[in-house]
C-alpha cells in the first residue's frame, strides 16, 4: 500500500511538464554584431584596396576621383615588380633573418623565462624590472648602440647584422615567463625525485607545457622581422644584403611612385607571412589564451 501511494503522489510530478528554457534575447545583439561587422570591414577595407590597385593601370591609380574596380585585370605591375627589383635574393636574405632571429629569440626567451619563473636568485625581482623598463622605451632608442655594436664587430651590410639585435626579446621573456609561472610546481617535483637535472626538466617537462605560447611568439616574431624596415635600412647599404621591405620602399620615387607596382610586391612579399599564420593559427590563439597573463 505504501509504495502504491508513493507512486500515486509521485505520478503527478512525473507527469508536469519540463519548466520552458530560457532563451537569451538575440535581437538584443544586433547592435554588437553592427559595430563588430563595421570594424572589420574598416580593417580589411586597405587590404582589399591593395589587391584591386596591384590589377590596376598607373593611369586608374592616379585618378581623381579615386577608381575602387579597375576595368580589366591588369597583371603588368607584376610583371614590372620582378624586372625592378631583385626578388629573389632579397626574399632569401629576408627569409635567413627571420630564421635566424626566430630561433635565436626563442632559445634566449625561453631560457630567461624558465630562470626568472622558475629560479630565485639575488637580484631577480629588480632584473625583471629592467625588462619591463625595456619595454616602455621605444626601439629607436637602441638604434645608434646597436650600430656601434654592429659597427665593431664588423657585421655591416650582413644577415646577421640584421638578426642579432632582434634575438634580444623583452617581451618574449615575459610573455613566457607568465606562461612558465602558470605551471604547478608538482612536474618538477616529480621530476626531480626521479633523478632529473634543471635542463632535463626544462627541455622535457616544461618546455614541450608551454608549446603553445612559443608557437605565439615564433608569429609574433616572424611579423615584426619580416615587416621590419628601420633597422635592415640602417646596417644595410648594398642590394644583395637588403630585406624585401627595403626594396619595396626604393619603389617609391621622389616625384612619382608607381602604385600598382608597388601594392603587387607588398602584395608578393605578404604571402609568406600568410602561409605562415594559417600553419600556426591554432597554436598562436591558443597560446595567447593560456599565457598566463593574470599572472
Amino acid at each position: 500500500m505504501a509504495d502504491t501511494a508513493t507512486l500515486v503522489l509521485a505520478e503527478p510530478e512525473a507527469q508536469r511538464p519540463p519548466a520552458p528554457r530560457v532563451r537569451t534575447r538575440r535581437r538584443s545583439q544586433w547592435p554588437l554584431h553592427l559595430i563588430l561587422s563595421v570594424c572589420a570591414a574598416v580593417m580589411v577595407f586597405p587590404f582589399a584596396w591593395q589587391i584591386l590597385t596591384a590589377f590596376k593601370t598607373v593611369s586608374e591609380s592616379r585618378a581623381v576621383p579615386p577608381v575602387f574596380l579597375p576595368d580589366g585585370l591588369d597583371f603588368g605591375a607584376f610583371e614590372r615588380f620582378f624586372v625592378t627589383v631583385p626578388f629573389g635574393s632579397m626574399l632569401a636574405v629576408s627569409a635567413l633573418a627571420l630564421i635566424i632571429r626566430v630561433a635565436g629569440q626563442l632559445v634566449v626567451c625561453t631560457l630567461a623565462a624558465y630562470g626568472f619563473a622558475r629560479f630565485r636568485f639575488p637580484g631577480r625581482d629588480m632584473l625583471f624590472v629592467l625588462f619591463l623598463v625595456m619595454l616602455m622605451a621605444p626601439s629607436q632608442l637602441f638604434l645608434i648602440a646597436q650600430f656601434d655594436l654592429m659597427k665593431t664587430l664588423g657585421l655591416l651590410n650582413t644577415v646577421p647584422a640584421i638578426a642579432i639585435p632582434g634575438v634580444f626579446s623583452a617581451f618574449g621573456t615575459f610573455l613566457l615567463r607568465q606562461a612558465f609561472l602558470a605551471l604547478p610546481a608538482d612536474f618538477e617535483e616529480a621530476a626531480r625525485l626521479d633523478g632529473a637535472n634543471a635542463l632535463q626538466i626544462f627541455w622535457r617537462i616544461m618546455l614541450p607545457m608551454v608549446g603553445p605560447t612559443v608557437a605565439a611568439l615564433a608569429v609574433l616574431t616572424s611579423l615584426y622581422s619580416w615587416n621590419d624596415l628601420l633597422w635592415p635600412l640602417i646596417v644595410t647599404s648594398s642590394p644583395d644584403t637588403m630585406t624585401l621591405p627595403v626594396g619595396l620602399a626604393n619603389l617609391q620615387g621622389q616625384y612619382g611612385t608607381d602604385y600598382p607596382t608597388l601594392m603587387a610586391g607588398s602584395l608578393i612579399a605578404s604571402l609568406p607571412l600568410v602561409v605562415i599564420f594559417i600553419a600556426l593559427q591554432r597554436q598562436f590563439f591558443a597560446g595567447i589564451a593560456s599565457s598566463g597573463l593574470k599572472g
